[in-house]
């Protein structure tokens, strides 16, 4: 019989058991910080509050946010609250001037991570017995050995597979009689027409679910897939401050929000202008407080992401509260391939190269299910009348610093001087044509 990381007790808890819970870890969480992040005890001593001032979830209003400057201010390792000889394993994400996002784990950290992922996989139908196909990336990203550790402790059996090499994917699909699908949805369709072109019947796969994330991703993309693959599709939400991958998860019973494990991550959804925290039900940005990490936990944690919560007991069961898919960001992130892009972080690059005038322009579109980003440049006069040999140099050059710095590839451009079109206003850095 097939088993399950069904946690019910906690997961089924009525709100004011669970309110108890979050409460008693909020207030030893911001002990500790007080006492141990010298960075965080400053932000609140310069709101004049202190550890003993939290007696209510209500209070948590009185403490100070965490933005990603915090992170990167502090880099690598300033908001860390345990020694590093404690930390086991670092991850890092990109950041908007070169300097990446730094997080740790304790090894009670990555068993709590494992457990949370568990019940992640749980929503979507796995168990004990799965063989999991995880195409996430593995290495700094989160995404691959978060949901590794989490297949582990559910007692299925992984497939590191990690990205691309397309072809060998499905040839391992069928072979090993793959059943859950971890990836990224784009991916997800490239590896559904690289079937149609091997004549591989996705009807004759073992595959039965696809746990998505990494990206945005529309309800018309979610039918796309699961006609395609033949598979039933959920999303999955997480990113590196708060824990990784499992922060939130789809259910097989409802599309409508994904389910966040809140005795770890107290969620709350403010006015992204104002700050102030809105009624339950209003959409607003997202803000995450861990209640029970070790090595890097963090409180109101400004994810930039638009969203807004769903208190009602799901379908399934669980009381957890859901929240719905992100509708975009208050910022000008974008997501290409599962990696964050900052149009600052290309500036970053093209700043330091000579010849190159600071004027770009950043094109994003969808082609056969995967995105790709083409980093319009103008060049001096000079540089753009060199020969072509010269300026297909320079070319290569660009496209690799910005791989290097980023993760992702890129095909770059070379214009004429005043041919990027100017603003009164703010830039229009980006152009994005994907229909997601």
């Amino acid at each position: 019989m097939a088993t399950l990381f069904w946690e019910e007790e906690i997961e089924t808890l009525p709100r004011v058991g669970l309110e108890s819970i979050q409460l008693k870890r909020l207030q030893r969480l911001v002990a500790r910080m007080y006492a141990r992040v010298q960075p965080y005890r400053r932000k609140m001593e310069e709101k004049g509050v202190r550890p003993d001032d939290i007696r209510t979830l209500a209070d948590l209003q009185k403490l100070p946010f965490t933005i990603k400057d915090d992170l990167r201010d502090n880099y690598p390792f300033g908001l860390f609250a345990t020694p590093l000889e404690e930390v086991i394993r670092v991850h890092a994400s990109s950041g908007t001037t070169g300097k990446p996002t730094v997080v740790g784990y304790t090894w009670k950290d990555i068993e709590l991570w494992a457990s949370i992922m568990a019940r992640a996989l749980t929503c979507a139908g796995a168990h004990h017995g799965d063989m999991v196909h995880n195409a996430y990336g593995y290495g700094l990203f989160t995404g691959g050995l978060g949901a590794h550790y989490g297949a582990e402790k559910l007692g299925a059996t992984v497939i590191p597979v990690s990205g691309g090499n397309t072809k060998r994917q499905i040839t391992i699909m069928r072979d090993f009689g793959s059943t859950v699908l971890l990836s990224t949805p784009s991916y997800a369709l490239n590896l559904a027409e690289a079937m149609e072109a091997m004549n591989t019947d996705p009807a004759s796969l073992s595959l039965r679910v696809g746990i998505f994330g990494a990206e945005p991703w529309s309800e018309n993309m979610r039918e796309e897939v699961e006609r395609k693959l033949n598979i039933k599709a959920v999303d999955i939400y997480g990113l590196s401050e708060v824990m990784g991958p499992g922060v939130a998860m789809e259910c097989l019973q409802t599309t409508r929000g994904m389910h966040i494990f809140e005795d770890h991550f107290l969620p709350e959804i403010i006015d992204p202008d104002t700050g102030e925290v809105l009624p339950a039900g209003e959409q607003g940005e997202l803000v995450f407080t861990t209640l029970t990490k070790e090595a890097f936990p963090i409180i109101r944690y400004r994810t930039k992401d638009i969203s807004r919560l769903i208190y009602e007991t799901c379908e399934c069961g669980r009381t957890l509260v859901r929240m719905e898919k992100v509708t975009g960001r208050t910022d000008d992130m974008l997501i290409i391939r599962g990696v964050n892009v900052f149009p600052s972080q290309i500036e970053h690059v093209l700043m330091g190269i000579k010849g190159v005038e600071p004027h770009y322009q950043i094109v994003v579109e969808r082609e056969a299910n995967l995105d790709t980003m083409l980093v319009q440049v103008e060049v001096s006069e000079a540089i753009f009348s060199d020969e072509i040999r010269k300026l297909e140099k320079l070319t290569k050059n660009i496209e690799a610093e910005i791989k290097d710095m980023l993760g992702v590839t890129c095909t770059v451009k070379l214009v004429e001087p005043r041919t990027i079109q100017r603003s009164e206003g703010k830039a229009q850095r980006v152009i994005d044509k994907r229909k997601i």
